[in-house]
């Protein structure tokens, strides 16, 4: 069953001649058919069109994802394709380009097969708020697979896809990883293109890959990175041979753990992790405490600062351009309100209003400029952190993945469920989510945080591990 394998050995026997494209993509769409009613990982599925895309497929050796078929989430524009972003306001919106990424996993021998689910231009931690229905965690299907990238984590998790790309603003890779059971890399800051992607909020947004092991995201991110002359932000920094990092020792290496994330965790969650650092230890890694003192504001800090960068990116959508228009107004302003009041859920709303009020006349020094000092003190924190280790180990989450409805009435605890992870994001850095246990039946992630570009030592780390855990070999019980 091809579905079963990963994407390495499918781009293998690709390239040898010894499987067609169209197989491959046959057989993910049989996988795609048995599990996505259960599941409703895709907005767009496009398994058809891919199957036709596979019958005049051209292999090369060049390809290193030769046949190999990926899932996107829908934010990220596929020329020819509706981009929804899960919401009613981009109604009617077919992408006229490739994003960039697109453009590279195209280029790489990659076939798109779907658009997937997500929380509503990437606002939440569930992937409830979606405007067209939620996404079901293939590991119980009456709790959340995680947001935003929701769709995306449930498209590996259940192998209807071997490799998919998300988005992560304030942790929406990795949480979703961490409850899905998969592995999700979110890239340093500028290593991965955001041209095409549909912005949320511009400082803090980066494209990047779920999959099932490590080898295989360190293909895809030797792929999908490197500098962008269409995104300002792109930096020019080199893109290491990612794969090659995979086996190198991880004797020696200084992990660090951070006091002030040791409170507040689910029983299972705990315990996992502990267990994670006791394995580094026996391995040879110096497990030694860290403090990130101002990390504790880290929520606060991001609830001004991404919903005031929304709040300006979204106020595109006016019903003028492109996408949804109300269909009675009496005047020019009627219309822009009765079109983003239709258009537009609830916590975009929400979020809509925080960050207008952040940038307000009277409160933008007392809000935005000071959240902006604060995201500055905790990049310091982790540089100093860094003097002293080589990487910092966490929770990728407090909980295990919570059921629907447990959290959408009190959005602030919906919003704590990204407490270890949105500092990442306020400093910039890469971090990846691997599962590192399970409890009650559900998986539990553990998060890497590296250097600045230091996505090698991660993924070296992530490796060590499923050779230790083979959490790739987990079946989600459907």
């Amino acid at each position: 069953m091809l579905w079963k394998s990963s994407t390495v050995h499918i781009s293998k026997l690709v390239k040898k001649g010894e499987v067609k494209p169209q197989e491959v993509i046959q057989s993910f769409y049989e996988r795609f058919v048995q599990t996505e009613e259960k599941v409703r990982a895709y907005i767009t599925p496009l398994y058809e069109k891919a199957l036709e895309e596979a019958k005049d497929f051209k292999v090369s050796e060049d390809m290193p994802l030769a046949g190999v078929p990926v899932a996107v989430k829908d934010n990220i524009n596929v020329l020819g394709f509706p981009t929804t972003c899960a919401s009613e306001i981009l109604q009617g919106y077919v992408s006229p380009y490739d994003a960039t990424v697109i453009e590279r996993l195209k280029r790489a021998g990659a076939i798109i097969v779907g658009k997937t689910n997500m929380d509503e231009f990437a606002m939440g931690s569930s992937t409830e708020y979606s405007a067209f229905f939620p996404t079901k965690n293939p590991w119980d299907l009456e709790r959340v697979p995680g947001g935003s990238s929701g769709g995306s984590a449930v498209a590996v998790a259940v192998r209807s896809a071997p490799l998919s790309l998300g988005s992560d603003t304030g942790g929406s890779i990795r949480q979703p990883a961490s409850f899905c059971g998969v592995i999700g890399l979110k890239p340093t800051y500028g290593r991965v293109s955001r041209y095409g992607l549909v912005a949320f909020a511009s400082s803090l947004d980066q494209i990047g890959p779920f999959g099932r092991t490590t080898e295989d995201v360190a293909l895809i991110m030797e792929v999908i990175s490197g500098h962008d002359p269409r995104d300002s932000t792109s930096s020019k920094e080199l893109v290491p041979k990612f794969t090659q990092e995979l086996g190198k020792d991880i004797r020696g290496l200084r992990v660090g753990y951070v006091k002030e994330f040791m409170e507040g965790l689910e029983e299972g969650v705990k315990t996992s992790f502990e267990n994670f650092l006791k394995e580094l230890q026996k391995e040879g890694c110096e497990v030694v405490e860290v403090s990130l003192p101002h990390v504790k504001y880290s929520i606060p800090c991001y609830y001004i600062i991404a919903p005031s960068e929304a709040s300006s990116n979204l106020a595109r959508y006016d019903g003028v351009r492109f996408g949804y228009r109300a269909k009675e107004y009496t005047d020019l302003f009627d219309m822009y309100s009765k079109t983003r009041d239709e258009g537009f859920g609830p916590e975009v709303k929400r979020r809509i209003l925080l960050g207008t009020f952040a940038l307000s006349a009277g409160y933008y020094d007392a809000y935005y400029l000071k959240a902006m000092k604060v995201r500055r003190l905790i990049a310091q924190d982790f540089e100093k952190a860094f003097e002293k280790v080589d990487l910092i180990a966490t929770p990728t989450t407090p909980t295990t993945a919570f059921k629907f409805g447990e959290k959408t009435s009190d959005p602030i605890s919906m919003y704590l469920s990204d407490v270890f992870t949105v500092s990442v994001n306020l400093a910039g850095l890469p971090g990846i989510s691997i599962p590192i246990g399970t409890w009650k039946g559900l998986p539990v992630g553990g998060q890497l945080i590296g250097k600045a570009f230091d996505e090698g030592t991660l993924l070296r780390v992530s490796y060590w591990w499923e050779k230790v855990y083979k959490h790739y070999e987990m079946e989600p019980p459907l």
